[in-house]
């Protein structure tokens, strides 16, 4: 049965979604080191100035790490309630979704690297 549109549903739904982000971050070491290379590529974007292509790019990249760690993190989590010994099907869920994350910052470096590296030359290497 569909239910009908309700604000109050909604409210509740992004309540919910802020207990993961708060879950997310109070477990995950590595949501930390994701939180800091964010705020470390969106500091150097003020200092050199990027262009609106440049920021959507970086954008993408901070949201694709941090989709791909919370998908990853999720995942873990159920695995964790279905299988709580271990099982070989379980462990290649987990590492196949930890590579996915791996996937993700490796990309999101190459992007940085790729908008970060020459502007820094220009800047240093007159």
């Amino acid at each position: 049965m569909n239910k009908r549109f309700s604000i109050r549903e909604r409210i509740k739904s992004i309540g919910f979604a802020m207990e993961g982000l708060n879950t997310f971050f109070s477990t995950q070491h590595n949501a930390w080191l994701h939180l800091f290379s964010a705020a470390l590529a969106v500091a150097m974007g003020f200092f050199l100035k990027l262009s609106n292509t440049e920021w959507c790019w970086i954008t993408i990249a901070i949201v694709l790490v941090f989709v791909a760690e919370l998908f990853n993190t999720a995942i873990e989590f159920l695995s964790d309630i279905v299988s709580p010994n271990l099982h070989p099907t379980i462990k290649n869920v987990k590492d196949i979704s930890a590579a996915a994350v791996l996937f993700a910052a490796i990309g999101a470096a190459v992007v940085g690297c790729l908008i970060f590296v020459p502007k820094l030359c220009y800047l240093f290497c007159k």
